[in-house]
């Protein structure tokens, strides 16, 4: 079967190359388990392998014979600016892969729409735009979720998208959003994903969910992966727990994997140790 790969390269391996294509996928997980680097690492990555794949080569390697990275990459934010994704991607990754990638990954910023019926200060979350190419688009400001489908209806398709996050809308400014609206964006997400063929990365923070609404996000999503973090004697672990992923989880349990490590390096996130069950 065809795959899209996540970017990160011990997983994939694991995986046989990556992700079947037309998921949707929550990368969930606790503040600072890992969660949001895996995203970066997987939208850096899988630009890499346009814009120099010597350097991709270098940072991860061979893809699997199946595998073949996506048409393009999105990375949709909320609340954030470009200059703000660039400098977090640099924080995660050297420098040489996000000189490399930022003219590659298409961005959209969404503050304006979020932002538009709050208090805050215009000036605040309308800055300059940054090396990443934002595609904001003039002062034609529509409601947060049709300016968020309509983006995705037009350029989903063959792509790996990175929505960043999908619990921030349950804050969004003015209360127009209920949950009930988050969950149902969920569902139609893991529909649309199947048609568009694409890999959609959904970001979400476990902390701020009740255990009823993260069951619901895992539910309509094709699969979870989940962050968190573990304690061991004195030292902290950032892992990986493939929560459930219709065409994945099957093969992983016939592995008796049950965890997987993680660590960030200069490449990004990546695994550094299998659990399996003994």
């Amino acid at each position: 079967m065809a795959r899209l790969p996540f970017g990160v390269a011990r997983l994939d391996s694991v995986l046989g190359g990556g992700a079947p294509p037309g998921n949707s996928v929550l990368i969930a997980g606790e503040s600072g388990a890992g969660g949001r680097e895996f995203a970066y690492t997987s939208a850096a990555m899988n630009a890499l392998a346009v814009s120099d794949p010597e350097l991709f080569d270098l940072y991860y390697g061979d893809l699997e014979e199946e595998t073949e990275p996506p048409e393009g990459v999105h990375y949709l934010s909320l609340s954030a600016g470009p200059d703000y994704i660039e400098r977090e991607l640099r924080y995660v990754m050297d420098d040489e892969i996000v000189d490399s990638v930022v003219d590659e990954i298409e961005f959209r910023d969404f503050s304006p729409e979020y932002f538009q019926l709050s208090s805050i200060p215009r000036e605040w979350y309308m800055g300059e735009a940054s090396s990443l190419k934002d595609l904001s688009g003039g002062e034609n400001r529509e409601e947060v979720m049709g300016a968020l489908g309509e983006y995705l209806s037009d350029n989903a398709a063959g792509n790996l998208v990175v929505l960043d996050s999908l619990t921030e809308l349950v804050d969004a400014a003015g209360g127009e959003i209920s949950w009930d609206d988050v969950a149902m964006l969920a569902r139609g997400l893991g529909k649309a994903a199947h048609s568009w063929g694409c890999l959609l990365l959904a970001i979400v923070n476990v902390d701020t969910l009740t255990d009823i609404e993260y069951g619901q996000l895992m539910d309509a999503s094709g699969g979870t992966l989940e962050f968190t973090w573990e304690s061991g004697g004195s030292q902290r672990a950032r892992t990986m727990v493939v929560k459930e992923f219709r065409g994945v989880l099957s093969q992983l349990e016939a592995e008796n994997i049950v965890q997987f490590e993680t660590e960030i390096h200069d490449g990004g996130l990546d695994i550094s140790d299998v659990r399996k069950i003994r």
